[in-house]
């Protein structure tokens, strides 16, 4: 593989995310791949993460390991969000550093732009506005983070890249009923309601906020794509002080629109009916892809094929969906 060369640690690699990460890096011929569980290390340690840095010969690393969650699940625990999150990024990427590992992808979020960005959100959005509320902890650690990045190439010429996903779905994915995000929330409640033969299903919100959706192996494809970037190239493209890259595919559609397309992937036949007291959270969130469409990458994966794909798994994966 071009540019990745000796041993590829992915940090989180039982994620939906790291764990597609994986399985493309092995698609591509990469042999020397490190892992690590939670009970074999834990990242918001930082004397167990250095010591696993001292332990392993490394070369890359992909820092997709993250405390992830809906709009309830960020609510509920905001202290948990931002303090994982941080101690995370702050052990692993400094850990990085001081063993001498040169490169570094970290995986963020579209929430770190403000709630009212103008719409498709482009990179140079990054801190000119409040955030959304909701999901603020979370996305105070994810901005950390590219910052993070950010000031250890600024300061010792390292080359540690960040890359910002739209909402992503797909095999892996946590189908929680309290803590999962839309997508898998809604696959698993219209799959219980052809199960029960139930005529209707209650959806939170109104129905008008619109998402942006992006299979995971879309995203693993563009992280590897953006690791694989000779110096010159990425460079060109960004900023010392920006350089994070959003990846997603450009098109957003309503999460009525997204309730419909899963009610026919999943075969439901009957209503749908929206709790208005329940939060919407953004209105719109539409990623602006122009930075990584002018490196060379789209994503290929349409949403309903995506959601087929995902609902496959979960058929065939129910044991390990986290129900």
């Amino acid at each position: 593989m071009s540019r990745i060369e000796g041993p590829v640690y992915v940090a989180g690699h039982r994620g939906m995310v790291g764990s597609a990460i994986v399985r493309r890096l092995r698609a591509l011929g990469c042999e020397q791949i490190v892992t690590a569980t939670h009970a074999e290390l834990d990242l918001t340690d930082q004397a167990q993460v250095r010591s696993f840095f001292g332990d392993h010969r490394i070369g890359h690393v992909v820092l997709a390991a993250a405390k992830v969650g809906g709009i309830h699940a960020n609510n509920t625990y905001p202290a948990e969000f931002i303090y994982e999150n941080l101690m995370m990024e702050c052990n692993v990427v400094h850990a990085a550093h001081t063993a001498g590992v040169q490169h570094l992808l970290f995986l963020g979020s579209s929430c770190i732009y403000p709630r009212m960005a103008a719409q498709p959100m482009r990179e140079d959005a990054l801190l000119t506005g409040t955030l959304e509320a909701t999901n603020e902890p979370y996305a105070i650690a994810k901005i950390a983070g590219i910052k993070l990045c950010e000031s250890y190439n600024r300061q010792y010429g390292r080359d540690y890249r960040s890359v910002m996903p739209t909402n992503l779905y797909g095999p892996g994915d946590n189908y929680h009923p309290e803590n999962s995000h839309v997508i898998p929330a809604l696959l698993r409640r219209f799959h219980e309601a052809v199960q029960q033969g139930a005529d209707e299903v209650v959806i939170w919100g109104s129905g008008t906020p619109m998402r942006e959706f992006l299979h995971v192996d879309d995203m693993a494809a563009a992280s590897v794509f953006v690791m694989q970037l000779d110096d010159d190239t990425y460079r060109a493209h960004t900023h010392p002080m920006l350089s994070h890259i959003n990846v997603g595919t450009g098109v957003d559609c309503t999460i009525r629109e997204l309730a419909e397309n899963i009610a026919r992937v999943t075969g439901f036949n009957g209503r749908l009916t929206w709790d208005t007291s329940k939060p919407d959270g953004t209105p719109r969130k539409l990623m602006d892809v122009s930075r990584l469409a002018a490196l060379g990458w789209r994503a290929s994966i349409g949403l309903e094929d995506g959601l087929r794909d995902a609902y496959r798994w979960f058929l065939e994966h129910g044991a390990a969906a986290r129900l």
